[in-house]
């Protein structure tokens, strides 16, 4: 493998710099793309209430069966996708084994349920969702192609008419100005049940995990970095203003400089997490009553994500409430941690 793809790149754009740890439940099916979420008619969620924060994430839900019939279904909590060259992202944390990683637990009414994994391959990009396995193993090319050499070693050894190919299908991507190929799909894993909800009946579901947070020593918000034209995109990304860039660089600068004339200051770290959203409008109507709270840990950390009605609740934590809520975009948070040299 590419030794760059052991170095965490911290200045790629926002859209590939969350790591996995998150979603929301959705109805779903298998159907023959593989697993597909699907708008549920007869369930509503009357309640949900979300904590996040870079240690530990609790989802809370009420749901209520409107119809005259029990329904059963596959539901489903789907995790961010995996981007391709996913060790980049990852740094020293490996490639995630959900189960162990992860500690993930779902109670149904108070009582622990038994949960099913189950990956979705994609293109990069792709809107369809259109679960590309089949097509992989086809080719026999190894789905998780960034953990192994042979893959660069394939792609090196095919005609320029062979790859020029794979690219039209999208199926790699040549690095700008290189002649380096690699992989170019992502996988989901979805955490799924079978789950019956009695007609008439009203039942509470919760979900607790360790979330996989991304991060990096120093990053984007250095003010070399804020120069750079895809700054803009992560700005956007976290919801990222004046005042946070105020207090970060209150933090961050000393005034003082080095030998080589570097500002210098003190020490920060910026973590990432994302949370899957989008998903929870899948059910009949809005969400209505939904409660968030995020926790930045500790006092000192800065935060910003992309949220209107934020309200500060604690020293570290902010809330948001809503009522017939229709999420229509996801939640990423940004997260900036200032230690001392000492470590502290």
């Amino acid at each position: 493998m590419k030794s760059r793809f052991l170095i965490a790149t911290a200045f790629l754009t926002a859209a590939l710099l969350a790591v996995p740890s998150s979603a929301n439940d959705s109805s779903a099916s298998l159907g023959l793309g593989g697993l597909e979420l699907t708008q549920n008619n007869a369930i509503s969620m009357d309640s949900e209430e979300l904590y996040l924060s870079l240690k530990k994430v609790t989802v809370k839900y009420r749901f209520t069966n409107t119809s005259a019939k029990d329904v059963e279904t596959l539901v489903s909590f789907p995790l961010p996708a995996i981007p391709d060259g996913i060790t980049a992202h990852m740094g020293d944390q490996g490639y995630p084994e959900w189960k162990e990683d992860l500690k993930f637990s779902t109670l149904v009414n108070g009582k622990p349920v038994s949960l099913d994994y189950r990956e979705v391959v994609t293109l990069s990009g792709s809107k369809d969702g259109k679960d590309i396995s089949a097509r992989l193993n086809e080719l026999g090319w190894p789905i998780r192609a960034w953990l192994t050499d042979t893959f660069d070693e394939r792609i090196s050894k095919l005609s320029p008419e062979k790859k020029a190919a794979f690219e039209k299908e999208g199926l790699i991507k040549r690095e700008p100005g290189s002649d380096y190929w690699q992989p170019n799909w992502q996988i989901q894993t979805h955490v799924t049940r079978k789950q019956i909800f009695p007609a008439g009946k009203t039942i509470s579901v919760e979900h607790s995990y360790v979330p996989i947070a991304g991060g990096s020593v120093g990053g984007m918000m250095e003010r070399s970095s804020r120069k750079e034209s895809f700054f803009k995109e992560y700005a956007a990304n976290f919801c990222i203003d004046k005042s946070f860039i105020a207090g970060f660089d209150k933090r961050r600068y000393s005034g003082k400089k080095d030998s080589d004339g570097n500002e210098v200051g003190q020490f920060y770290v910026e973590h990432w997490l994302d949370y899957v959203l989008k998903s929870g409008a899948n059910w009949k109507g809005p969400i209505k009553n939904f409660r968030l709270v995020v926790d930045k840990e500790k006092a000192d950390n800065l935060i910003s994500f992309c949220m209107d009605g934020v309200k500060k609740i604690s020293p570290t934590q902010f809330e948001v409430r809503k009522t017939n809520f229709e999420p229509k975009k996801d939640i990423s948070i940004l997260i900036a941690e200032f230690v001392n040299q000492d470590g502290k």
